[in-house]
């Protein structure tokens, strides 16, 4: 089986996406799948008509599939396939398989997303907030959920006073300017804390956030590392004992399992997708038999897209910080999950399956 897996050329920062896609490919691979990676150009999900009509040549739009081609299966990543339904719908009439792989279901093309998922030959789901947000909204409801996998990592060391890390692109949707004003009600106690993520992604936002951390008179507190990678991500990570992802839409959170990975509790926004990576592996990982165990962090409510609830997330994090025991009990949990982690070998395998079994 060959597959073709076409991924947006426009999204440049460590996203979660981007991560799963590579992950996902270079699975596959080591388990005999020839996988070839194509970045495609475009603003995606919009692009011009000549990026769309590559694309089409890339799926094999206006070409009757042959024989030889019969092996060859094309996965397009849901940021692009949503803003070419057009290709999709053209490669279906012509026998391509096209299948997509939904990672965040799309607010703007709304329309373009359900015809792109309807004329796909199978529909994968990064997580079951996915799957079900599109059979609540399209009605789709044979689409294959595969969850993320997890590399193993080293346990965190952890800092004292108590480091607490924020991993995502400086984005709205991220909402670190609810995490700065969460963290400006607690300069009373003791702790330092990392934002850690692309600047360069929406550089107007990433300036709000440097604005409000410095009028809070936090700059000796608050430390915007920009995108890390390698031996620098993982000594930050050493250093956190507890981490946040308070995005205001979140599909499955990958930066929740990572954290899990290092023993390191999160907390989360109540209603996202990150709510089940949080919740994954106190189920034993959805194996028979296993027991629930405690969960190693928690989900908060957090009403409103906007900054105006910071006081919910600071008496959160102020109890953690306040509370030994609490503390202990969330890094037990966070140390105990990381055996139960899902890994990328077993997405691999099920997303193999699924594309032979369609196929």
């Amino acid at each position: 089986m060959d597959v073709r897996f076409l991924v947006p050329a426009n999204i440049h920062h460590n996203s979660g996406g981007n991560v799963y896609n590579a992950k996902l490919a270079d699975a596959m691979r080591a388990q005999g799948v020839d996988v070839e990676i194509l970045a495609v150009d475009g603003s995606w999900p919009d692009s011009t008509a000549k990026e769309r009509r590559r694309l089409g040549s890339l799926v094999g739009a206006w070409e009757q599939k042959t024989a030889i081609e019969a092996a060859t299966i094309s996965i397009v990543d849901g940021l692009v396939a949503c803003g070419v339904p057009d290709e999709i719908e053209y490669a279906a009439a012509a026998g391509q398989h096209v299948f997509v792989l939904l990672h965040m279901p799309s607010i703007s093309h709304a329309d373009g997303e359900q015809r792109a998922l309807r004329a796909a030959a199978g529909v994968i789901c990064t997580s079951s907030w996915a799957a079900d947000a599109i059979k609540d909204r399209y009605g789709i409801v044979s689409s294959r959920v595969a969850l993320p996998g997890t590399d193993a990592a080293p346990v965190a060391a952890g800092s004292d006073p108590p480091h607490i890390v924020a991993v995502a692109a400086l984005l709205p949707n991220k909402d670190q300017l609810l995490t700065v004003a969460a963290l400006a009600g607690l300069q009373d106690i003791a702790w330092t804390a990392s934002l850690v993520g692309a600047d360069d992604a929406d550089p107007g936002y990433a300036a709000l956030v440097r604005t409000a951390i410095a009028s809070q008179g936090m700059e000796g507190r608050v430390r915007l590392t920009g995108q890390l990678a390698g031996q620098t991500l993982e000594n930050e990570w050493n250093r956190a004992d507890l981490s946040l992802l308070v995005s205001r839409a979140e599909t499955f959170g990958l930066v929740v399992t990572e954290s899990l990975a290092h023993g390191i509790p999160v907390i989360v926004r109540e209603g996202t997708g990150a709510v089940e990576a949080l919740g994954l592996a106190s189920k034993g990982n959805g194996k028979p038999g296993s027991e629930a165990t405690a969960l190693p962090g928690t989900a908060v409510e957090l009403p409103g897209p906007d900054t105006s609830h910071p006081a919910m997330l600071a008496a959160v994090i102020r109890r953690w910080l306040a509370e030994p025991g609490l503390r202990s009990s969330w890094r037990a949990a966070a140390l105990a999950a990381r055996d139960r982690l899902p890994q990328w070998d077993a997405t691999a395998r099920n997303v193999i399956e699924y594309l032979k079994r369609i196929r």
